[in-house]
């Protein structure tokens, strides 16, 4: 008897997403910017302490991956945003408010990502977790953080990343 396998169709990778692909952005950027390896004025705070110093970041994608994880595409999800179009500006708030992602704002000219804000919150019995992440490509990227967390109080982090114009 002779088992031939099934015949499937070639599945696209970006096939069937709904919403802009965040994820997939991200993952371009990372690579664009591991070629550039452009030089980068990145701060630091926590709690009211600065630091600040010129690098060259070693991995875009963990750099980036607050951004990259903040992917709205889970099938689960499919109906979960809702979308309004106005100009150039694309803005997806989440109905569900158990989503961590609950809204993302997108400024897109003739195809391309002019910049893009991000708001992530979550919320258990044990902490409180706020973010905004901003990114304009070529010129800043900005993590804003505050953490809540039972018996032990909050943390305020901010990381800015400002590519080096020379």
């Amino acid at each position: 008897m002779l088992i031939l396998p099934a015949c499937k169709p070639a599945i696209k990778q970006n096939a069937g997403l709904k919403y802009f692909d965040v994820k997939g952005f991200f993952k371009k950027e990372s690579a664009r910017l591991t070629k550039l390896n452009p030089l980068i004025v990145k701060s630091v705070y926590h709690n009211g302490v600065t630091e600040s110093k010129k690098v060259h970041i070693d991995n875009w994608g963990t750099e980036l991956d607050l951004f990259s994880g903040s992917d709205i595409n889970r099938p689960a999800w499919k109906d979960s945003y809702n979308v309004i179009a106005e100009g150039n500006i694309l803005m997806y708030k989440t109905r569900d408010t158990l989503l961590n992602t609950r809204e993302i704002l997108i400024k897109q000219v003739n195809g391309k990502v002019e910049y893009m804000l991000i708001y992530n919150h979550s919320k258990n019995p044990l902490y409180t977790n706020d973010e905004v992440l901003t990114y304009f490509p070529d010129s800043l990227y900005q993590i804003n953080k505050i953490q809540s967390v039972r018996l032990l109080g909050t943390n305020k982090y901010q990381i800015k990343g400002f590519f080096n114009q020379r």
